[in-house]
């Protein structure tokens, strides 16, 4: 498990969404491998899913690049340790116009980045 304290590099998901997050990858990092990512995203987009509805995706890593349309305060990235996580979510049924609802963020992950 990763013991360091979680460092959010850019978010607009409510404070309260954010604990969340963080309290299922810190859990995430206790249940499973750190090198085995595919199950820690699992984790949290299934808890975040059942917790918030479905379309959250979940990206974990030690370095990853990507281009993302999301909801508006529905966008985390934060890291803990080296290690990345990428939260957000996506939908059709914008109650806003598309303008308002979606932002869209380059985010390049980077182990070495002192963002």
């Amino acid at each position: 498990m990763l013991e360091g304290k979680a460092v959010v590099r850019e978010t607009d998901m409510p404070e309260t969404m954010q604990s969340h997050v963080m309290e299922l990858a810190y859990k995430a990092l206790d249940l499973h491998e750190v090198s085995d990512c595919q199950s820690i995203a699992h984790y949290i987009k299934q808890k975040f899913d059942e917790a918030y509805g479905s379309a959250w995706h979940c990206v974990v890593g030690k370095d990853f690049g990507s281009c993302i349309t999301h909801l508006c305060g529905s966008f985390i990235f934060f890291r803990v340790e080296m290690m990345e996580f990428l939260i957000f979510k996506d939908g059709k049924d914008f109650t806003e116009s598309r303008e308002e609802a979606v932002g869209v963020l380059q985010i390049m992950g980077n182990k070495n980045d002192s963002k």
